[in-house]
């Protein structure tokens, strides 16, 4: 049932908009919930040519993947978090067990009061294990815009964490490639 015009589409939306919605609140984050109607609807409009006669499970298909993709994001970015965070701790004191704790504490605090932008820059470099020349292609810029920003993440958290830049990129192996 390919879809040529805005009515038709609007006929599609009336409805499968109310079961799409009661799918994914069943499944979502309530704060999730907006964003994944929003998009499941945005790619069926996207694919409106291609929608099957019956789009309904169509839409939850779509509805489900993007919850998926969501929550692999969520995941890598707790990951993250403990990746850096036991590297922290392991350069902490042997001595006294509650300095690593306390350490990784304050670490997850100042990770999570960093922008997005600068997560994103970091994760490419811990995580994803990219050199510069690489996480700059994947964020679209140049190898030396991609150093700087980079440059300015580790400061950022290094301030956030109370320490010189040198030291937090020491701890935390975030040194540049």
């Amino acid at each position: 049932m390919p879809i040529a015009t805005e009515a038709q589409f609007t006929e599609v939306y009336r409805a499968h908009y109310e079961d799409v919605l009661r799918f994914v609140r069943r499944r979502a984050h309530p704060m999730n919930v907006d964003d994944v109607v929003g998009e499941t609807f945005l790619a069926a409009w996207r694919r409106r040519r291609e929608l099957p006669e019956n789009a309904r499970p169509w839409l939850f298909g779509t509805a489900r993947n993007l919850m998926l993709n969501a929550n692999r994001g969520m995941r890598r970015q707790s990951a993250l978090v403990v990746h850096i965070g036991r590297t922290a701790t392991a350069t902490a004191d042997a001595h006294d067990p509650t300095a690593g704790v306390d350490s990784r504490l304050e670490l997850v605090e100042a990770w999570q009061a960093l922008a997005a932008a600068d997560q994103e820059v970091l994760a490419l470099h811990v995580w994803e294990d990219l050199g510069a020349k690489e996480a700059a292609r994947v964020l679209g810029c140049t190898r030396a815009s991609y150093s700087m920003r980079l440059t300015r993440a580790k400061r950022r958290l290094a301030d956030r964490l109370g320490h010189s830049a040198a030291t937090a990129s020491t701890a935390l192996s975030l040194s540049t490639r």
